[in-house]
């Protein structure tokens, strides 16, 4: 684009209140939601903000993410943008990798959750639920945020990785895993390399992590046997000159698989239990439907999957008010011109996931929880799982998991508040929606 022709265009407007140090950041760390929101209130479809340093470009409303998401890698990059991410996945994988091979490993993990694999994962997962509810007996009471982490890394761990590594899992991998998790906060996206301890310990978890993956896989190809599993789709891939996977990017792209399934699901499924025990009405619906489906003692299984469309519904509704990123990012790799406006090269442009799933215009009485309501038919108005060619690789296994967990769920308990609803709140201090940590329920085994 010519200085001319720039000369000619707008800039975005900018949203007051940055900071002399760190610019918006502070106000972002404290409130994503609140000021995403006060941002697009100020600039509408486009507002600049200052992300620590990082001039970036808020675009809202289903025109500017349609653009967001259809624009090629090669004008607004996704790899350059999430740069965060390569000290956790590991040198050379995905946003570290050259676009050949990053295409390869991503391919690779979608034949990892391909369809002949996601056959077997619904009964795992059902018997990952009735084991961890062996012991709750007839009532009681659960914290349902520290519960789901477990019981979803339990199901993604015995899905993608093998049963023997699940059986074998020891505490060690849910610390390492943790570790991984805290080292993506919205300061890393400033520098993911600077000297906090945070970031240290991220490092420590990924170089074990990398040595416990690494003994598995030996163990595996020194038996010689077929798993039909993930981890061996992993194994046996190859790049176009015959070459596998190395350790390191073995290991990283399971690192985000795991990412991709295990961290969407943990947060929904709190979040869906909590809205089942604010909305009594609701439940008895959801528990019809499924005592319905599996009235004759069929088993929970792929096929039984299929048509819960009040369970998927109610699912959908929770993604909508607490999906599973609140951001996403692409830096801007060349100038683009949109609605008479300059996005100029070097910036960064970002879609709100929060903000666009509470536009009134396609979510009438947005902040109500309300299953019933329709999915709009304006593409790239309901994002949960992002757009375009890079839509999480992770949704499809992140709803069975969560389809096959409710399923076994809600045909042994109820569950209710224990305290007055309005002291349930969001966590809105982190890059994903969640309940507030402690979030506890009451359960009781049903009678009816």
């Amino acid at each position: 684009m010519s200085e001319a022709a720039k000369a000619e265009l707008k800039r975005p407007p900018i949203v007051s209140g940055a900071s002399k140090e760190g610019g918006h950041m502070p106000e972002f760390e404290k409130d994503y939601c609140a000021f995403i929101s006060r941002a697009h209130a100020e600039g509408g479809e486009l507002a600049e903000f200052d992300f620590g340093g990082q001039e970036t470009i808020l675009m809202s409303g289903p025109d500017a993410q349609e653009v967001f998401f259809r624009t090629p890698d090669e004008v607004f990059s996704q790899a350059q943008a999430y740069q965060v991410m390569v000290p956790v996945f590991g040198p050379g994988v995905i946003f570290d990798a050259t676009p050949e091979r990053c295409k390869t490993q991503l391919k690779i993990q979608v034949d990892a959750l391909r369809y002949q694999n996601m056959k077997n994962y619904a009964s795992v997962i059902a018997q990952e639920v009735e084991d961890w509810i062996s012991d709750w007996g007839d009532e009681g009471e659960v914290e349902i945020l520290h519960a789901f982490h477990e019981l979803t890394m339990h199901t993604a761990t015995h899905c993608l990785l093998g049963k023997e590594f699940r059986h074998s899992m020891t505490e060690e991998f849910f610390s390492l895993y943790k570790d991984l998790q805290a080292g993506v906060q919205a300061i890393s996206f400033v520098d993911p390399y600077m000297q906090q301890p945070v970031f240290a310990a991220r490092d420590r978890a990924r170089e074990r992590l990398e040595e416990i993956i690494s003994e598995l896989v030996a163990t595996r190809r020194a038996s010689g046997k077929e798993y039909g599993d993930a981890l061996e789709t992993f194994m046996t891939g190859t790049y176009k000159d015959g070459s596998h996977l190395t350790d390191t990017e073995l290991t990283g792209l399971i690192i985000a698989t795991m990412f991709a399934g295990h961290h969407t699901s943990s947060g929904a499924g709190a979040g869906t239990l909590l809205e089942i025990a604010k909305h009594p009405e609701y439940a008895a619906e959801l528990k019809a439907e499924l005592d319905e489906i599996y009235k004759d003692g069929e088993e929970i299984s792929h096929a039984s999957m299929r048509a819960i469309p009040k369970l998927e519904s109610f699912i959908n509704e929770v993604l909508r008010l607490h999906p599973p990123l609140v951001i996403l990012m692409r830096r801007v790799m060349e100038d683009v011109e949109y609605n008479g406006y300059l996005i100029e090269k070097g910036k960064t442009v970002a879609v709100s996931i929060y903000e666009s799933h509470i536009n009134p215009e396609y979510f009438p009485d947005p902040h109500k929880f309300d299953p019933h309501r329709q999915e709009p038919e304006r593409m790239f108005a309901y994002i949960p799982f992002g757009g375009g060619r890079h839509k999480c690789a992770g949704n499809a296994f992140a709803i069975l998991q969560l389809k096959a967990i409710f399923s076994a769920l809600l045909r042994r308990y109820d569950f209710e508040l224990v305290g007055p609803a309005e002291d349930y709140e969001d966590e809105r201090a982190n890059m994903t929606i969640r309940p507030k940590d402690p979030c506890i329920l009451r359960y009781k085994r049903r009678t009816d």
